[in-house]
C-alpha cells in the first residue's frame, strides 16, 4: 500500500456540517413542509388546528388516537388535504441520519488500493470458525461456547505481502440481523458449504444476504475428505440459487477443499485477490477516517473496547472519535491481536479504547477535529436515541390494544444483545407482541432495574451475571431476572409466555449417562473429560452432574460436545465423545456424568 503523502489530513468538519439540514416544519404559500412523522399534538399546533378536531376525525373512522400518537406521512398528506393544504417533504440531515447520508468525494490523486474486507457465512457446523481458525493459524474454536461464535470478530492476514482482512460472523441462526449489518462493510462475502451435507437454511440466508448487498460471492465447498463428500449435488443445489460455479458456465468462483486437513485455502486466498483485483479496491490515506463499529464490550481494566475497521483515511491514537451517540479520545489504538498501532488504513480491523460508552454494531465512526462540534453531534444523537426509545416505550404498549411483554436484555458482547433483540422483536401473535426496551452489553446495574421497574420489564442475561446485591434489590422490587447461556432458550420462553400469558414452566429430565475414561487438559479451555455414553445420549448445552462413587459433587453445564476434532450436537448410546464442564476442572478418571435437558411442559 502506498504511504501517505504528508502528514496534514483532510479535514471531515466542512462536508459535515455542510451536509446538516434542518427542516423547519411550517405552513408557507399554502404548502404544509414537514420532515417525516409527527404527534398529533405537534401536527395540529403547527396547522393552528385543535388537537381535538384531528381525534374526532379518526374515532369518525374508528380509529383511536391520542395527542401522542405519531401520525406516518400518508396520514401528514390526508389531513392536508382534508384542510386544503398541499405538502411537501423535505429530508431533514441531523445528528440521527448524518452518517447514512454523508458521501465524501474523494481525489483520484489521492486513492492507493486498500485490502478486501471479506466476510465468512454459512450454515451452523459446516466449518467457518475452522476455516477462519486455518488462515489465522490460531485457535479461535476453543474460546467459544458450544461451539457457535458468539461474537464478531474482525481479523487481518498477509498472505505474500497481500492483506486481506476478515469478518467472522456467528453462525447460529438468531445472527441474522448481524450478518445483515456485517454485510454492509464488505466487499466480498464467502459461503462455506459442507461437501457431505449441502445447501442448508442457513446457506440460503447467507446468499440472500450477500445478494441483497449486491457483493460477489465466492463458495468454499469444506469436509472434502469426508466419506460422504458429494461436491457434484452441492453445485446443483446452490445453481437452484442462481449461484453457478464456472465450470457449468457460470461466474461464482467454486473452492473445493477441507478446513480441518488445511487443504486449498491457499486457493481460497488466490480466489480472493482474483475477486479483489477485479473489484480494483480503493480508498483515500489523506483524510481524516470513517469506518464501521464490528464490535464493543465493556472491559473493567480498560473500560469500552471496541472493534472498528477503517474504511476511508488514516486513523491515528488521540483521534477524536463519534461512533453513534457515543464520543471520546481513542486512548489506545490496537491491531485484532492486542499489539499497539501507530496508525490503522483504509482496510484494517483495530481495537480502540477511550469511547464513553459502548456503540452499537453496525454504527458508523467518524473522526471530527473540532471537538466541540463533535460532541454537539453526539449529544444530539444520544438524546434522539433516547426519545425514540422512549417513544417507542409509551407508544407500544397501547399499540392496537395489544398486550405488551416488556423485556430489558444484557450481554457480554453488544452485537449479542442486538441479535437478541431482532430475534425477540419477531415473537407476537394475535393478542400479545413482545416490546424489547433496552439491549446493551456490561454488567447489570441500577439503572437496568430501575428501568425495570418503571416499564414493568423482565430481564434476560446473556453470558453475564448479576452481583449479589443487584439480585437481592430486584427481589425486593418482583423484578424478574433470568439467566441464559444459550439464544434459542431465550427465544423458545417469551414463546410460550406470549402464547399462554403464563409463566413457562421446565421439567428437567434426564437424557444419558456417561462414564470418564480419560482425562485431557488444555491451557486455554482447562480439563477435558474423555467420555462413553453407556445409556441415553448426550446433548449440546446439557446440563450435567458429576457423580464419584455414587455421590454427587457437581451440577452445571457442559461448554462444549466434541467426537474426535468436530463439534456435534448429539452423541448416542456406545459411542466416545469429549466434553468440558463450564466452571469445574476437578474431574477424575470413572466419575459417573449424568446428562439432563429442560423440557417445557
Amino acid at each position: 500500500m502506498a504511504k501517505q503523502k504528508n502528514n496534514k489530513r483532510i479535514s471531515n468538519v466542512d462536508i459535515i456540517k455542510e451536509k446538516l439540514n434542518t427542516v423547519e416544519t411550517k405552513i408557507q404559500n399554502g404548502v404544509f413542509i414537514f420532515s417525516g412523522p409527527m404527534t398529533v399534538s405537534e401536527f395540529s399546533s403547527k396547522i393552528n388546528q385543535t388537537a381535538a378536531k384531528i381525534l374526532t376525525y379518526y374515532f369518525k373512522k374508528g380509529i383511536m388516537k391520542t395527542i401522542n400518537t405519531f401520525l406516518n406521512e400518508e396520514e401528514i398528506a390526508e389531513l392536508c388535504l382534508m384542510y386544503d393544504l398541499d405538502f411537501k417533504k423535505e429530508e431533514n440531515v441531523d445528528a440521527e441520519n448524518l452518517f447514512d447520508k454523508l458521501e465524501i468525494v474523494n481525489d483520484p490523486n489521492d486513492l492507493f488500493s486498500r485490502p478486501p474486507i471479506v466476510t465468512i457465512m454459512g450454515h451452523v457446523d459446516h466449518g467457518k470458525t475452522t476455516l477462519i481458525d486455518k488462515i489465522r493459524k490460531s485457535n479461535v474454536l476453543a474460546s467459544e461456547f458450544g461451539g457457535i461464535t458468539q461474537h464478531t470478530g474482525a481479523y487481518q492476514v498477509d498472505y505474500y505481502g497481500r492483506k486481506v482482512t476478515f469478518l467472522d460472523t456467528p453462525g447460529h441462526e438468531a445472527f441474522t440481523e448481524m450478518r445483515a449489518r456485517g454485510a454492509k462493510v464488505t466487499d466480498i462475502v464467502i459461503i462455506v458449504v459442507a461437501a457431505d451435507d449441502g445447501v442448508k437454511p442457513q446457506t440460503i440466508e447467507a446468499i440472500d444476504h450477500a445478494k441483497a448487498a449486491e457483493l460477489p460471492i465466492i463458495i468454499f465447498v469444506n469436509k472434502m475428505d469426508k466419506p460422504g463428500a458429494d461436491p457434484e449435488k452441492v453445485k446443483s443445489q446452490l445453481s437452484e440459487h442462481n449461484i453457478v460455479c464456472e465450470e457449468w458456465g457460470g461466474d461464482v468462483q467454486f473452492i473445493y477443499g477441507s478446513a480441518t486437513q488445511n487443504e486449498n485455502i491457499d486457493s481460497l486466498l488466490e480466489a480472493i485477490f482474483l475477486q479483489a483485483d477485479l473489484l480494483d479496491l480503493k480508498a483515500n490515506l489523506n483524510r481524516d477516517p470513517f469506518g464501521t463499529v464490528i464490535e464493543s464490550k465493556i472491559d473493567k481494566g480498560r473500560g469500552i473496547v471496541t472493534t472498528i475497521i477503517v474504511q476511508n483515511g488514516t486513523l491515528l491514537p488521540r483521534d477524536f472519535i463519534i461512533a453513534g451517540g457515543q464520543y471520546g479520545n481513542i486512548r489506545s489504538l490496537m491491531t485484532f491481536d492486542g499489539k499497539p498501532l501507530e496508525k490503522a488504513l483504509p482496510g484494517d480491523p483495530c481495537i480502540i479504547t477511550g469511547l464513553n460508552k459502548n456503540p452499537l454494531s453496525g454504527d458508523k465512526f467518524v473522526v471530527i477535529s473540532d471537538e466541540k462540534f463533535a460532541k454537539k453531534i453526539a449529544e444530539e444523537k444520544s438524546f434522539i436515541n433516547k426519545q425514540k426509545e422512549l417513544n417507542e416505550r409509551n407508544s407500544f404498549s397501547i399499540k392496537d390494544g395489544k398486550k405488551v411483554l416488556n423485556i430489558i436484555i444484557k450481554t457480554d458482547v453488544q452485537g449479542t444483545a442486538e441479535a437478541i433483540k431482532q430475534s425477540l422483536i419477531k415473537v407476537t401473535t394475535d393478542e400479545t407482541n413482545v416490546n424489547v426496551i433496552r439491549a446493551t452489553s456490561g454488567e447489570l446495574t441500577k439503572a437496568d432495574l430501575l428501568l425495570a421497574e418503571t416499564s414493568n420489564a423482565r430481564i434476560y442475561l446473556f453470558n453475564v451475571n448479576a452481583s449479589a446485591e443487584i439480585k437481592k434489590l430486584a427481589e425486593s422490587k418482583n423484578i424478574k431476572i433470568i439467566a441464559h447461556n444459550v439464544i434459542y432458550k431465550i427465544v423458545e420462553e417469551v414463546q410460550a409466555i406470549i402464547s399462554t400469558l403464563k409463566e413457562p414452566v421446565y421439567e428437567e429430565r434426564q437424557i444419558g449417562v456417561a462414564n470418564i475414561i480419560k482425562l485431557f487438559f488444555y491451557s486455554k479451555v482447562g480439563m477435558i473429560a474423555g467420555c462413553k455414553v453407556i445409556d441415553g445420549v448426550v446433548k449440546e448445552f446439557s446440563k450435567v452432574e458429576v457423580f464419584r462413587k455414587g455421590k454427587s459433587i457437581f451440577k452445571g453445564t457442559i461448554s462444549s460436545l466434541r467426537i474426535e476434532k468436530n463439534d456435534v450436537k448429539i452423541v448416542e448410546k456406545g459411542f466416545d465423545f469429549g466434553t468440558h464442564i463450564k466452571d469445574f476442572d476437578k474431574i477424575e478418571l470413572d466419575d459417573e456424568l449424568k446428562f439432563y435437558e429442560d423440557v417445557l411442559v
